[in-house]
């Protein structure tokens, strides 16, 4: 099938501005031993949680945040060795089988500030689009016509060459693409890390792209 993409934006972000809420920061700040965070006033609510996290050690931090984000996707042993991997910026390489980087990304960024830097700072990428025909677009079609534009040192091309032209399934694709929304008519939003898809890495801001998908019938 083609596909015909306009990219009206690419921007290389280190948090997401909806990552927490108020409601997040004032539990986090009773779990994390300041039981009177709703009393506060709303602008003080994140400083006030970043000295309160400065307080502990930064495994035991990350321990509490993981326990707090992704107690229903990961068990006690794995946020055990997850808050000490995040310290060593080893999460890309010993979980990327795990589809949640996108939280993974918003804790390690809220360590990163309240640490100064202790924990190793990530960025994403987040990409603004248009798609024509607006029809069967799921984070695997997105992949394939964004390869139309990106450098062939792409990591994606790299890895996942027979995925993209269709030989492979590509599973992968749901880990690589943390969220992608569609924001009516044919724009949507991708978020991605800057690892999978850099803003350097763009050729074209419009083109078309004919995809081919696995058929494991075929196979």
């Amino acid at each position: 099938m083609t596909y015909h993409m306009i990219i009206n934006s690419v921007k290389t972000v280190e948090e997401f501005e909806d990552a927490w809420t108020n409601a997040d920061y004032i539990k986090l700040l009773e779990l994390f031993g300041f039981p009177d965070a709703k009393d506060s006033k709303p602008t003080e609510l994140k400083d006030l949680l970043f000295m309160a996290i400065s307080d502990f050690d930064g495994p035991e931090a990350a321990a509490i945040l993981l326990d707090y984000k992704l107690s229903e996707h990961l068990n006690e042993g794995q946020i055990g060795q997850m808050s000490h991997d995040m310290l060593l910026d080893k999460i890309s390489e010993e979980y990327s089988d795990i589809s949640l980087h996108h939280e993974l990304f918003n804790i390690n960024q809220l360590l990163h500030k309240a640490y100064n830097g202790t924990f190793p700072s990530a960025k994403a990428t987040v990409i603004e689009f248009e798609i024509t025909p607006n029809k069967e677009v799921n984070k695997e079609v997105v992949l394939k016509v964004l390869d139309q534009t990106l450098a062939n040192n792409s990591v994606i091309k790299r890895l996942y060459a027979d995925q993209l032209a269709g030989k492979e399934a590509f599973i992968e694709a749901d880990d690589i693409v943390w969220e992608l929304k569609a924001k009516g008519d044919n724009s949507y939003i991708l978020k991605t890390s800057e690892y999978w898809i850099s803003r350097d890495e763009f050729k074209d801001a419009e083109f078309d792209a004919t995809i081919e998908l696995f058929d494991e019938e075929e196979d």
